[in-house]
């Protein structure tokens, strides 16, 4: 009797140690079943094969306006003297400017600085002799042919306290010209793509991304001419020249 009773536990430990490794495979298999899939998903689709090309598109403009930059610097033994004769020299400026058709708002303000000046011939250290007032501003001249005047009026107007600096040239709608850059830079980039294509055999297929990698604009400094043939008189004489403007795009295409 006690041998039937042994028999049949043996059994039950039997029966729950095979469920447990059949539940444990079948874990086992759908765990493997899942980063099956996940790695099939991951990998690259067939048929994916593309090229890269960078393309550069120029055109060239006339500028067709102007920007100066300057400061009116003074000088005087406390800064309030020095202050009111920056001011004075500064309202001097404008009013000349203003005269010259130019609209307030191409007028900016762009820095006030205020520093002392010191002699330096001693033997000891250096002693305060006074103050330096420096007020810079910006203008813009929207039609190039009265920069030269409108140059000429500031610095008359502020004699010697005035120093000019930062004249530079500009186009002021580049948006024609970027666009003719842009259509040649595309127009570059494709014929060089198929230019590849053709060698390897294969044929371009749709663009996938376009990506604009750089825009450059280069515009001639002006500066005073020799003679004064051409400019009004009393005016500063400006040449133009021409301005290119470079744009490089990088552009990618499947393989039909």
């Amino acid at each position: 009797m006690r041998t039937v009773t042994v028999n049949i536990r043996s059994l039950v430990v039997t029966v729950a140690t095979a469920v447990a490794v059949l539940g444990a495979y079948a874990i086992g298999s759908a765990q493997t079943g899942t980063a099956s899939a996940d790695a099939s998903a991951g990998a690259a689709p067939t048929g994916s094969a593309s090229i890269q090309m960078t393309g550069t598109g120029e055109s060239t403009g006339v500028p067709d306006r102007l920007e100066f930059s300057l400061d009116v610097q003074t000088r005087a033994g406390d800064v309030s003297t020095a202050l009111r004769s920056a001011d004075r020299a500064t309202r001097h400026v404008l009013r000349a400017v203003r005269r010259q058709d130019i609209a307030p708002k191409d007028v900016q303000t762009t820095g006030l600085s205020i520093n002392p000046t010191y002699d330096y011939s001693g033997d000891g250290p250096p002693v305060i002799t006074g103050y330096a007032v420096t007020e810079a501003m910006s203008v813009l001249v929207r039609a190039l042919p009265d920069a030269g005047a409108t140059i000429s009026a500031a610095v008359d107007a502020g004699g010697n306290a005035v120093r000019l600096h930062g004249v530079r040239l500009e186009i002021g709608d580049k948006g024609a010209l970027l666009h003719r850059a842009r259509a040649g830079a595309i127009d570059d980039a494709r014929a060089k793509a198929q230019q590849y294509a053709a060698a390897t055999g294969r044929t371009l297929g749709d663009v996938t991304s376009v990506r604009e990698v750089h825009v450059n604009q280069s515009v001639p400094l002006a500066y005073p001419r020799a003679t004064l043939d051409s400019a009004a008189p009393g005016s500063v004489p400006i040449r133009a020249g021409s301005a290119d403007l470079t744009v490089t795009v990088s552009v990618v295409w499947s393989f039909a």
